[in-house]
């Protein structure tokens, strides 16, 4: 077999005619945003003159046999014959824009006859037909007819109708209806075709199903015989009409030829599916999201237009298609002035503030709240334990419920980014117990000289803000960023299941275990006493601290609360119940799971290891106070010195901080109210020298806790059209979630009596969830995943259609032993240089420079390279020059159609 390819010439500089008008046409106004469409095709039937409909919002739904109930929604799929009869109807019917809607089937007919359409003798039964009444699903009362239209309708009993309508609370508020009306009948001998466009929207009569105003009317009544025909074109203005850029066109037409324009940009978007490999019957499902019209805009425009056009002929094609930048925001921009950053980022959260506040109050954020509470309290008893025995009860559990509450609830008062959660982290624990080791063996006072290093290193954070250093964040790729959070969430993961594997050591299994030999397990105290352990001795023996069931249900409870919470959360896609609790459902998951297995160990009374909270607010450590004294114990000279500790400590807060700051300000959470990494910075160093005078631990951004406080606070669409997924609109962004946590945790003394039934391995399992949904999202964890998969089942990831997969696979690689290597390194002292391994894996990126190509870097790490970006802006700028001197055609004979 063989095959000619033959050479195709295009012309780049000419642009189709129908491209041309759109673009001058939806260049006008783009401030106005398009209503949402109802749209409703009614089809006339001989059979008592009643009307059977089917809707359109996004996805087509008929109603199926009898009438009793819609059809599930699904993706309308025309015939390319019937968009070509569509088309030639709106050139040879009549059309009618913003007409004032009195009398409507009246005027559409009189222009008709004047036009010369049809004749005067057929003018009356055309409006009887119009005006006949509409019977929608059965058990339904009959609406008004089209025929009551001009009356006066009560606004009360609308509003009552639209409360019994639960379809209703599928549309936007602003949604106005177009409806189609399709029929043929014995008195005319060929088509009567009418689109009308109203001046204002109102509301006729029961023409629509729910109580939403009719903008725009296609009417097609024609003779018989061709029934099939008719429906076919109703169906295909339908799916215009819902169709994103045709409703824009629709909206803004000026004339006859505006309206083709859009049908002949509709058919240029088209994909046929052959008939001999698809069955036409099958319902195609709505797609999880639906592609957005704005890049079918953006094509309209002349520049974009050639551009394309200009790839196509070259080499590469579609490779030369770069994904967006990774970009991190004005807020880092550079200033060159002293404290410009921060003054800058005062401004930008000062009008914010009191939605910060009245934002909170959703029921949403009692889930938050409680959520992140268990987590924090958890976190801080944990540190709290293992500060105590590093630093001899300077610092213990106490201290740290205390530090936790102080700096939290600062920092979500008047920080930058509120959403973020501050704890302690490793590297600060591992920079204390070296601290406290050097000051035992040197004989200096350890709280004195901690307190000179947190007060050098307050004000070598402010120095970091002054200078506006915080820019130099923007130099961070995806690379680095998903490198330090898989650490975060790996460290969460492996210290919830040490935790758990501790339960099982503490409480072991007793594998030899034989009930006919029970007189043989014994348990002695070495030396003999009435007191064993409390006065030195040890118990020894095969029974000593076997609890039958114990580890056992400790496991249960830890695995348990982690899948169930993992199964609510998946909740709110399920089939089941209505939307509303499938949603409280989700929202609530981790709580319901935490009582669910708080009170099974409760009904079972076994003694789990349960949630330790100190109730009494004293130091840990009896001989030291609440205040720290600057001097008097050490030699002045250390005042000096701790310095250059400082530095270290302050590079450390200053890479954790701003790292999670940069993750918790992804684009892809869609924060509306802006960010503040130089004010959080500030306020960082202002709780340094703070908990520095307590003898408290020092905090800064957590970013596994901060990830999962955004995760329980992002809303989705309440009003979606049937058959459409939710739509992620964002984060709840507000101050009083964080503050009501910090205040709780504080407040967790006084809660000791009802924290105490608390199972701990509960906690760890909330620890477990909180780490693998901090992997959500993360590329590098999609693409650890390929590794398992064949090529055929792989998710079509972008990436996948632009770069070799040994490409991807090498890249990833690399990730993964930079993870190692961190991994290694933060399970030894060497965890304090935690800032130098950071840098380090920005050093690795940049050798990656030298491995890779341009274009293979730009859609794994999500970041173009500064030759295409510097592209991108100068055609940008081009693009809008060209506008303003291009002018709109005079008239409608210079600008050609299809």
């Amino acid at each position: 077999m063989s095959c000619i390819i033959l050479p195709v010439l295009f012309d780049l500089s000419v642009v189709p005619p129908a491209a041309e008008r759109l673009r001058h046409l939806l260049g006008e106004d783009d401030s106005t945003p398009t209503p949402t469409l109802f749209t409703e095709m009614d089809t006339l039937q001989q059979e008592g003159g009643e009307l059977e409909w089917k809707a359109w919002v996004k996805f087509e739904e008929k109603v199926e046999e009898g009438g009793e109930r819609w059809s599930k929604p699904h993706v309308s799929t025309l015939t390319l014959h019937s968009l070509f009869e569509l088309r030639t109807c709106l050139q040879t019917g009549s059309i009618l824009l913003d007409l004032e809607g009195y009398s409507l089937p009246q005027i559409i007919v009189e222009q008709q006859v004047t036009d010369g359409c049809i004749s005067p003798d057929l003018k009356e039964k055309i409006i009887f037909v119009l005006l006949r009444r509409h019977r929608h699903q059965t058990k339904k009362p009959i609406h008004r007819s089209l025929a009551d239209i001009g009356k006066s309708s009560n606004p009360t009993s609308s509003n009552i109708s639209s409360l019994k309508n639960k379809f209703m609370k599928k549309i936007p508020r602003d949604a106005e209806a177009s409806n189609v009306l399709i029929g043929e009948v014995d008195f005319l001998d060929k088509p009567f075709v009418s689109f009308v466009r109203l001046a204002e929207a109102t509301t006729l009569g029961g023409l629509t199903e729910v109580p939403v105003p009719t903008r725009f009317l296609f009417i097609l009544l024609g003779p018989p015989g061709k029934t099939k025909s008719y429906n076919e074109i109703g169906r295909a203005i339908a799916t215009l009409m819902v169709d994103d850029l045709f409703s824009d066109v629709a909206y803004k037409a000026r004339d006859r030829n505006d309206l083709i324009a859009g049908v002949d940009e509709f058919l240029d978007e088209v994909i046929v599916l052959p008939p001999g490999e698809w069955d036409p019957k099958i319902r195609i499902e709505p797609p999880k999201k639906v592609p957005s019209a704005e890049m079918r805009k953006s094509v309209l425009n002349l520049n974009e237009l050639s551009q394309m056009n200009g790839s196509a002929s070259g080499a590469g094609g579609d490779d030369e298609d770069l994904p967006a930048p990774h970009e991190l925001g004005e807020e880092l921009k550079f200033t060159g002035r002293i404290g410009g950053g921060l003054w800058l980022d005062i401004k930008r959260k000062i009008p914010w503030y009191c939605s910060d506040i009245y934002d909170g109050f959703h029921i949403q954020s009692i889930s938050a709240v409680l959520f992140i509470y268990l987590g924090c309290i958890t976190n801080a008893i944990t540190f709290g334990g293992l500060l105590g025995d590093a630093t001899d009860n300077y610092q213990g559990v106490m201290e740290s419920f205390l530090g936790t509450a102080l700096a939290g609830t600062v920092f979500c008062l008047f920080g930058g980014q509120p959403l973020i959660i501050l704890s302690s982290t490793g590297p600060i624990l591992i920079f204390e117990k070296l601290l406290y080791e050097f000051s035992k063996s040197s004989k200096i006072d350890y709280m004195e000289l901690r307190l000179w290093i947190g007060l050098h290193s307050c004000l070598q954070c402010f120095v970091l803000v002054l200078t506006d250093a915080s820019y130099i964040i923007k130099y961070m790729t995806r690379f680095t960023e998903e490198g330090f959070s898989s650490l975060i969430s790996f460290i969460f993961i492996s210290d919830a299941i040490k935790k758990m594997v501790g339960a099982f050591n503490y409480y072991p299994i007793n594998r030899g275990f034989k009930p006919d030999y029970v007189t043989a397990y014994k348990c002695e105290c070495l030396p003999p006493d009435q007191e064993c352990v409390q006065c030195g001795g040890s118990l020894v023996g095969s029974a000593c601290k076997y609890v039958p069931d114990l580890a056992l249900m400790s496991f249960i409870l830890f695995f348990g609360t982690y899948s169930m919470t993992v199964s609510l959360k998946k909740f709110k896609s399920s089939h089941y119940f209505p939307t509303k609790l499938r949603s409280l459902v989700s929202d609530f998951a981790i709580i319901i799971s935490i009582l669910l297995f708080c009170g099974l160990d409760f009904l079972l009374e076994l003694d789990t290891p349960k949630l330790h909270v100190p109730t009494e607010i004293k130091p840990t450590r009896p001989d030291r106070g609440w205040l720290v004294m600057p001097f008097g114990k050490n030699p002045w000279w250390w005042y000096l010195a701790t310095f250059v500790p400082a530095l270290l400590v302050t590079i450390l807060i200053f890479m954790d901080q701003q790292i999670s700051a940069v993750i918790v300000n992804r684009k892809e959470n869609k924060l509306k109210k802006s960010c503040g990494y130089h004010l959080d910075l500030f306020w960082v160093g202002v709780l340094m020298a703070a908990c520095s005078f307590m003898g408290l631990p020092w905090y800064v951004a957590a970013t596994v806790i901060s990830i999962a406080h955004i995760e329980s606070l992002k809303m989705e669409s309440e009003c979606s059209a049937p058959g459409e997924q939710p739509q992620f609109l964002g984060v709840r962004e507000q101050r009083l979630t964080g503050t009501l946590v910090f205040v709780l945790t504080g407040l967790s003394v006084f809660l000791a009596p009802v924290l105490k039934y608390i199972p701990m391995p509960v906690l760890y399992g909330v620890f477990l969830y909180m780490g693998v949904a901090s992997l959500n999202g993360i590329q590098f964890w999609d693409r650890i995943k390929l590794y398992l998969m064949p090529a055929k089942h792989q998710p079509d990831f972008s990436f996948l259609r632009h770069v070799p997969l040994r490409r991807v696979h090498l890249f990833t690689l690399v990730q993964i032993v930079c993870l190692a290597v961190l991994w290694i390194l933060k399970s030894t002292f060497l965890a304090i240089i935690f800032p130098v391994m950071i840098l380090g894996l920005m050093v690795v990126r940049k050798l990656l420079d030298l491995m890779f190509s341009q274009h293979d870097l730009a859609w794994l790490d999500d970041i173009l390279p500064d030759k295409e970006q510097k592209k991108k802006e100068d055609e940008k700028k081009k693009k809008t020059k060209k506008e303003k001197k291009t002018a709109e055609p005079e008239s409608d004979e210079e600008v050609r159609t299809i």
